[in-house]
């Protein structure tokens, strides 16, 4: 198994929250990540405070050509290979079915799975040189029921099916394919989707806490320590792995 050390780390909205935490931990264990978002100040902010190790890229997964840029100086940044994909950018969209508005959710699926399709597609060539990982980040919204949040589940959804016919599909090419399932963690998204828009944002998902069976939100972190697991373990693949607390218990004492 190669070590984190020698590793070279694709992470795609790595600009902030949980895309931003993976990049730190992968670093802080000497891979050499290349980070990926949509804003300049973003990305290059949390490059800059990395230092050598990591490196940024201007860019959008929906557009082809931002993929192969993308793609291109991941390798470039890791000396010529690519180790672990790690499809974290995505959008989120809210509102009641009879309000849906048809091209936002067109955006949502072309930004949270197309995109990350497109990408696996566009590095598997030298996954494959490796023997490589692919991670999504699915979501505990593919599990349970959030009203509004249809198009955000919908997408997590898709992508944890896919997980497993990737695993299938490219297994024979020594390629791993696996899937981090999060439950309450604060991160940015949430605070643009415009679930928590004034002040008391935190305190209101900390309200969110107790149905949590450890009485807590989780941290970017410990999602990242999964991402880790996953990119490293040899024989696991196919996996949708839930780090959510224990949300999915169902505690009833929220």
């Amino acid at each position: 198994m190669r070590p984190i050390s020698k590793m070279s780390v694709l992470v795609t909205g790595g600009g902030s929250g949980i895309g931003e935490g993976i990049a730190r931990h992968f670093c802080a264990a000497g891979a050499r990540v290349t980070i990926s978002g949509r804003r300049a100040d973003k990305v290059d902010h949390v490059a800059t405070s990395l230092g050598d190790n990591c490196r940024a890229v201007v860019g959008d997964i929906t557009i082809a050509a931002d993929r192969l840029a993308m793609t291109a100086a991941a390798v470039e940044h890791g000396n010529g290979r690519l180790d672990v994909l790690v499809n974290n950018a995505g959008n989120m969209y809210r509102g009641p079915l009879a309000e849906l508005d048809e091209q936002k959710l067109m955006d949502v699926f072309h930004s949270n799975v197309i995109g990350a399709m497109m990408l696996s597609q566009a590095a598997l060539q030298h996954l494959v040189d490796s023997s490589g990982a692919i991670v999504f980040m699915g979501s505990v919204h593919s599990q349970r029921a959030f009203p509004g949040a249809s198009p955000y589940a919908a997408t997590k959804g898709a992508l944890e099916t896919l997980t497993g016919v990737l695993a299938a599909e490219l297994g024979p090419q020594g390629v791993r394919v696996s899937c981090v399932r999060p439950g309450g963690v604060f991160t940015e998204i949430n605070q643009r989707a415009g679930l928590f828009d004034d002040d008391t944002a935190r305190q209101r998902l900390e309200s969110l806490a107790p149905a949590h069976a450890l009485g807590r939100l989780g941290t970017v972190e410990e999602i990242a320590e999964a991402v880790e697991y996953l990119a490293r373990a040899q024989w696991a693949t196919g996996n949708v792995l839930t780090i959510d607390g224990g949300l999915g218990l169902g505690v009833t004492n929220a």
